[in-house]
């Protein structure tokens, strides 16, 4: 959401950036209406006034004795009573519909951000780790995580098809145990070692928790909503975020910095015939997610911290990956400026996102109207707001069989893991 004030201020800029994000003519068409609302509120407001002075004569005048006066005077009273209701219609129309068109703008992007339209545009920052060290580095020909899981008889899209359609999966024995042990590995890093306070938040939110963090009113085809008035969440970031919705937290309180593992649900309404073999994109899945909640002289500093948080977790699992800082036009509705870290997947033979770390300034908290007020100052400020993935587990798993299979099938257990496995060394054969 943003302030009218500022686009008032900076038409040109918000323009700019807008008209690269395809919403050109935004910011002016936002100025107008805003001139239109305020000239409804002016005329309301004088109304209200000159009402209120004609009433007072209208005593005066019968006081007097004078009836043609007062007899003016009330009808003038009736007219502006009309006017009155015409100004305050007006007011809330064109109050709607500036309300409507701010909270459909997506964030602006930082001035770092790389120009381009799409993914084509994005700049690699820096990679890690060598995937000739893995086992699946000598494969010629390494198998995807469908025909690896079936093999090892953990991985059953039939049964999930049969009882819940598409995009679903059962998993079963060690590759069951495997994904349990990536949740709770991903979880105590980010507790444990980087100091993230571990929340079991709601799963089910209210229409207001999803427009705080920005998917409603824009991406609500990509969530599934319940027969009541809750919608199940796309990722823990809104849980999580929601958390300072409508407070104000001390600034010695801050950076807040927030983790959960839950189960994320996605519609993938935008994402028809797209990786629809195997655990790449579906409707349920499970994430660890990182939230952060800073004062805006942190937030640059804080996204730093962030990656390399999400990054820790990839290389203690000796995962080769890239990090990419997004283009304008491949960034989120809701960022100002977003990494993200993809992973080498052996058998595509190419890097797949795995984590999306975003810094989204004030753009969530005008939203939710979070802030943080400063000791000794009367007035309050609005949080910036970061998120990440931390990872997300059900892509971890995909990299990790494909990568630690070998040439009998069997899928090596990183160290990292095993002792998460019970001391399993691996699936599929003797330890």
């Amino acid at each position: 959401m943003h302030d009218i004030k500022a686009i008032r201020e900076n038409t040109e800029a918000f323009e700019a950036a807008w008209s690269a994000k395809g919403k050109s003519g935004s910011a002016s068409e936002a100025v107008k209406l805003d001139a239109q609302l305020r000239a409804a509120q002016t005329a309301l407001q004088e109304a209200q006034a000159k009402r209120n002075e004609s009433s007072k004569l209208i005593g005066q005048a019968k006081a007097q004795k004078d009836e043609a006066e007062a007899a003016r005077l009330m009808a003038e009273v009736e007219a502006l009573k009309g006017r009155m209701a015409e100004a305050a219609e007006e007011e809330s129309l064109v109050g709607a519909k500036l309300k409507d068109l701010l909270a459909s703008l997506p964030n602006i992007p930082a001035p770092e951000v790389p120009e381009g339209d799409d993914e084509t545009g994005n700049v690699e920052q820096r990679r890690w780790g060598d995937r000739s060290k893995l086992p699946a580095g000598r494969l010629n020909a390494p198998k995807d995580h469908v025909d690896l899981g079936a093999a090892l008889g953990g991985m059953d899209f039939e049964a999930a098809a049969r009882m819940s359609g598409a995009r679903f999966v059962v998993l079963k024995k060690e590759i069951a145990r495997l994904e349990r042990a990536l949740g709770q590995f991903m979880l105590d890093l980010q507790t444990v070692e980087h100091g993230y306070t571990e929340i079991s938040p709601p799963v089910l939110v209210k229409d207001e928790a999803l427009f705080g963090t920005g998917q409603l009113p824009k991406f609500a085809e990509d969530l599934f909503r319940t027969t009541g008035d809750h919608w199940l969440i796309p990722t823990a970031e809104v849980s999580l975020t929601n958390i300072v919705r409508e407070q104000v937290t001390g600034e010695e309180e801050l950076p807040l910095r927030l983790t959960a593992l839950t189960h994320c649900f996605r519609s993938e309404a935008g994402a028809s015939g797209r990786d629809t073999r195997g655990m790449i994109r579906q409707h349920q899945f499970q994430k660890v997610e990182l939230v952060s909640i800073t004062t805006p002289d942190q937030s640059e500093a804080e996204h730093e911290r962030m990656v390399e948080c999400a990054e820790a977790v990839l290389k203690k699992l000796e995962l080769e990956f890239r990090t990419m800082l997004l283009c304008k036009g491949d960034m989120g509705f809701g960022a100002r400026k977003t990494y993200d870290l993809e992973v080498w997947l052996p058998s595509q033979a190419t890097f797949r996102e795995i984590s999306s770390c975003s810094n989204c300034g004030d753009f969530q908290a005008r939203r939710m109207d979070a802030r943080f007020k400063k000791a000794g100052e009367k007035g309050t400020h609005y949080v910036h707001t970061l998120n990440g993935s931390g990872l997300a587990v059900g892509r971890t798993l995909v990299a990790v069989l494909e990568n630690y299979q070998d040439e009998g099938g069997r899928i090596h257990i990183p160290a990292v893991l095993q002792p998460y496995m019970g001391g399993l060394t691996h699936i599929g054969g003797a330890a």
